[in-house]
């Protein structure tokens, strides 16, 4: 099957895509900018371009042929080791010009390897990343973070105790017992950015765990430039990591992450956590038409 796409717009050199990840609809999930080209711009061009585009993060791919591609992320403030959503994106984008394929990216922290198939009418990717690993989180961390949140410690869930999880990039891992406490998120941005970028966090991925395998997720990321990410795929894979290297999950399993519905842009991760190696994440992703 062929499914429609547009050619992007021609930037510096290559196509400019805009594409929403974790969605089937274009006014869901987590937009991204996705640049494919023979030869990356220059750092500077890339700023400027993903600054431009204004989205979270925008991916610059190149070549654009072969299944190697290298991959670099950059959101509208800065560059980023590592994006999945960005990743979801481009693949997809690659997809709709080459067809369903394999993929492999090479990324700043390491290769990862991504599917492109489709699937009633629509692309889907599933991105493997890098192997996970995680420690928790020091008390002194957990304190500052939960006053900047103006949270307590009577709110987190005991079941799964905050956590530093990385799978490309290290996110905090917060796990509330009761969903109105994660509904309710007000906070102070450049204090929390300030926090975050002291202890190399990219995200904070707060957590509600609705059963045993599905999730409700908010995902501040004001290092970023951005109040929240409405679908955080790095988040999904070190979230998937620690629940199984914790033993706080039996493995393989699959979990259902469920992401910005509070934002108005409801994203849907599927996490296949295998017994061991990097955890997948799968999405759909289409593409934002822009007049």
């Amino acid at each position: 099957m062929r499914l429609k796409h547009s050619k992007g717009e021609s930037v510096s050199g290559g196509n400019l895509f805009r594409l929403t990840a974790f969605s089937t609809d274009p006014n869901g999930g987590n937009p991204a900018g996705v640049w494919i080209g023979e030869t990356l711009p220059t750092d500077v061009e890339m700023q400027r371009i993903a600054a431009e585009v204004g989205y979270s993060e925008t991916a610059f791919v190149a070549p654009c042929h072969g299944r190697e591609r290298i991959v670099r992320y950059f959101s509208p403030e800065s560059e980023v080791p590592f994006c999945g959503h960005a990743t979801i994106a481009a693949s997809v984008a690659i997809g709709n010009m080459v067809g369903d394929c394999p993929l492999s990216f090479q990324t700043s922290v390491g290769e990862v390897p991504v599917k492109v198939v489709s699937r009633d009418g629509m692309r889907e990717a599933a991105m493997t990343s890098v192997n996970p690993c995680f420690e928790f989180a020091s008390p002194e961390l957990v304190a500052a973070t939960l006053s900047t949140l103006g949270w307590k410690t009577s709110d987190l869930d005991p079941a799964i105790p905050p956590a530093r999880a990385f799978a490309g990039n290290w996110h905090l891992v917060i796990a509330v017992s009761q969903l109105e406490r994660l509904a309710n998120l007000s906070y102070d941005f450049e204090r929390l950015k300030a926090l975050m970028l002291h202890e190399s966090l990219t995200t904070l991925q707060l957590v509600w765990r609705e059963d045993a395998l599905i999730f409700r997720s908010r995902n501040p990321f004001p290092v970023g430039g951005v109040v929240e990410d409405p679908a955080t795929g790095a988040a999904a894979a070190a979230l998937g990591g620690y629940l199984r290297d914790a033993n706080l999950m039996s493995t393989p399993a699959n979990i259902l992450i469920k992401q910005g519905n509070n934002i108005g842009r409801p994203s849907r991760l599927t996490v296949e956590i295998p017994v061991s190696g990097g955890v997948i994440v799968k999405g759909t992703a289409v593409e934002i038409l822009v007049e």
